[in-house]
């Protein structure tokens, strides 16, 4: 990765003497991978001819209409990405496919950058525009100095471009990395602006991940726990237990005590959220004592589990 270049490499005055409009220059585009728009230039004082003869000079090349590289030929990706980005003016952000790579979500290499804008432009061979009229300011971030949509708007767009495969792969990546928020993509959904396409293919492969997740993480879970129970001598719950049409994770029916087994905080959805609390209540409502462990719980903390369960079945069972 060629390491940014200062002013006195470019070609430009020394810092300490030189005009205004080239120390600005050079400062503002180490903080943009290199590159700067027109806009940008003519901001920091500098005229058409100021900046033609920087052209001619080698010290500005052409990327894109109106956006230049500061005397870099070999840019990062993310350079490339804020390139489009200025490319389609003020508001504009990096988006779909490349806002993914952005999130680490999806490999880079693709040919077309994805900028999403409320101005009506053509798309390039290089740049992909997306137009939308109002982008509300909580489904942009800033990822690697790049303005970029959000991880939730991201997946919502991106579902209105790629295949049901490829979006599966990406949600299954942001999970992994516990960046996946339902609630946050639900309110993007919720919005009351233009309709996207995607949306029943991004519900279905949402649906399938977690039913998917959620079978893994209870096995897991439940490993974990009868493997405490072994070890400190516990007795043997029942585990997946229906009661009253509800399925507890595991229960002593004897002893009147059930623990719910909680996985990642993706599997806490509205609906699951509501339906745990739903099933607690009932239980305490019958006599039952509930007790919530965690997958950090029955990992790293054992001992502390196995001390809590023998208090609770030694005090209900009266022994």
């Amino acid at each position: 990765m060629p390491a940014t270049r200062t002013s006195q490499s470019l070609g430009l005055t020394d810092p300490e003497v030189a005009p205004h409009p080239d120390v600005a220059l050079t400062r503002l585009a180490d903080r943009q991978h290199g590159v700067i728009a027109r806009r940008q230039l003519a901001s920091l004082g500098m005229s058409d001819t100021m900046i033609r003869d920087r052209i001619q000079r080698g010290l500005l090349a052409r990327l894109h209409r109106g956006v230049y590289a500061v005397g870099h030929r070999q840019l990062r990706p993310a350079a490339h990405s804020l390139a489009a980005v200025l490319a389609a003016g003020p508001g504009a952000v990096a988006s779909h496919r490349d806002a993914a790579w952005l999130h680490g979500l999806r490999p880079g290499g693709h040919r077309r950058a994805d900028v999403l804008t409320s101005r009506r432009l053509r798309s390039t061979d290089r740049i992909r525009f997306h137009r939308v009229a109002v982008l509300p300011p909580e489904d942009v971030v800033t990822v690697d100095h790049v303005p970029t949509t959000s991880l939730a708007r991201t997946l919502v767009d991106l579902a209105d471009v790629v295949p049901t495969d490829h979006l599966e792969r990406v949600i299954l990546e942001a999970d992994r990395r516990r960046l996946l928020d339902l609630r946050a993509i639900d309110a993007v959904l919720a919005r009351p602006t233009r309709r996207h396409a995607g949306r029943a293919a991004l519900l279905t492969a949402l649906d399938r991940h977690r039913s998917l997740a959620l079978q893994l993480d209870a096995e897991t879970l439940e490993r974990l726990l009868l493997r405490i129970v072994r070890s400190y001598g516990l007795p043997q719950p029942r585990i997946r237990h229906m009661l009253d049409g509800r399925e507890i994770d595991a229960c002593w029916p004897a002893a009147g005590v059930a623990a719910e087994l909680d996985g990642w905080e993706f599997h806490h959805d509205r609906r699951s959220f509501q339906q745990d609390r739903e099933k607690s209540n009932a239980l305490t409502a019958a006599g039952w004592t509930v007790m919530r462990f965690t997958h950090r719980d029955l990992a790293h903390r054992p001992h502390e589990v196995a001390t809590q369960l023998r208090s609770v079945l030694t005090r209900n069972l009266r022994v």
